[in-house]
Formats: structure tokens, C-alpha cells, sequence
């Protein structure tokens, strides 16, 4: 494989597409759900957007071109304190927010495919970087969502955690976070180094019920 030839790139600038796209709808999603609670600290700062200008993080952004796959945005600035709902109702909402859009936005790629398939049967055959393109917006919204729902800080899974956790659970869980960036490594190290992965099941399931989506959409 010519790791750094012309296909390579290529590859990588239209895996990008969906990856960019994604992050900051993810981004937007958090800012948008604050504001609808009263929180308006994210539309101050300009991030109630769709610009991925304002989303976007440099090196976050770098490694899906370098080939990891998955990436970051900047962290959309939330203060609970501010909303309408109950400090943990906010915290909680804000958080799902993300995979909540990630499942749409796979959806949506997915229906997208199914009519085109039903259109045009020889499309996942002949359509090339665009049929490519809708294949990877649900994987990479796959991926993202299923990551980002692990409960370990700094991922949103923990954020949602943390609005429901109960009081005599507290202190182990603030202590647990301390460590959060830590276990997140070993989450993600250990596993893989034995051959495993923890998102396997859990993205399978779902890419069932999508595949059973695109099939009675493509006929």
C-alpha cells in the first residue's frame, strides 16, 4: 500500500467529509439543547452554529486524516447552573444530546442509501465515492456515538452518569473522574491488545437495525 500515494489521500480527505460533518452537528447538538433549557453561555461564545470553523479541533481533526478512526471538536461550554431544569435534568439532556444526533444523522445516511438503491439498483455498484460517502457518515456515527457513550470522563457517557447518579454513590464516582482520562486509556489500550473490542457488540446491534432499515427502504 503506497501509505502517503494519491488514493491514500483521497481517501482520507473524503473520510473527513463525514467526520467534519458529524462533530459538529455533535457540537451544535449540545449548544443547541443548552439554549432550548435557558443555558446561553455556548450561543455567547458562538458556537450555537453550524459552522464547523467554530467547532472544529485542530488536532482532533488530524488523526482522522492520519487514519484513526474517530476525532474531537472543542468542547461546547455548558453551564447547568443557568437553565431551567434541574442541575442533573440539564446535565443529562445536554449529554445525550450527542448520540441521540449521531443515531439521526446514521439513520439518515442509512435512509439515504435505501432510495437510492431503490432508484437506482446498480448504485452501490457504480456510484462510487458517493455511495462511499453516506456508507462512512453512518459508520463514522456509529463509531462516535458508541465511543462517546462509554461512562468514563471526559466522554459524555460520564456526563450522563454523573446527572444520575445517587447520592450514596457520590463520592466513589468524584473519585473514580479524578482518574476518568486514565481508565479511559486502559478502556481502550488493554482490550485491544488482547484482540477485543468493547464497542463490537453494541455498534453490531445496532448496524443490524440499520441494515434491516436500508433493506426495506431498497426493496
Amino acid at each position: 500500500m503506497d501509505f502517503f500515494g494519491d488514493a491514500w489521500l483521497v481517501s482520507r480527505v473524503l473520510f473527513l467529509v463525514p467526520v467534519v460533518l458529524s462533530l459538529t452537528i455533535h457540537e451544535f447538538a449540545h449548544a443547541w439543547c443548552a439554549f432550548q433549557l435557558g443555558d446561553d453561555t455556548a450561543a455567547r461564545e458562538g458556537r450555537l452554529t453550524l459552522n464547523p470553523v467554530e467547532h472544529i479541533d485542530p488536532v482532533g481533526l488530524l488523526l482522522p486524516l492520519l487514519g484513526v478512526p474517530f476525532g474531537w471538536a472543542k468542547p461546547v461550554p455548558v453551564n447547568p447552573a443557568r437553565m431551567r431544569a434541574s442541575f442533573e435534568t440539564g446535565v443529562v439532556l445536554t449529554a445525550a444530546a450527542w448520540p441521540i444526533s449521531n443515531l439521526l444523522l446514521a439513520i439518515a445516511a442509512t435512509l439515504g442509501l435505501g432510495v437510492w438503491a431503490r432508484l437506482d439498483p446498480s448504485a452501490p455498484a457504480t456510484a462510487g465515492a458517493f455511495w462511499q460517502l453516506l456508507e462512512w457518515m453512518a459508520l463514522v456515527n456509529l463509531v462516535l456515538g458508541a465511543f462517546n457513550l462509554i461512562p468514563v470522563p471526559p466522554l459524555d457517557g460520564s456526563r450522563i452518569v454523573d446527572g444520575l447518579c445517587p447520592d450514596g454513590l457520590r463520592p466513589f464516582w468524584d473519585s473514580f473522574s479524578v482518574l476518568g482520562p486514565f481508565a479511559l486509556i486502559a478502556i481502550l489500550v488493554v482490550p485491544a491488545l488482547l484482540g477485543m473490542s468493547l464497542l463490537a457488540g453494541p455498534i453490531a446491534e445496532v448496524q443490524g437495525f440499520l441494515a434491516l432499515l436500508y433493506e426495506a427502504v431498497a426493496g
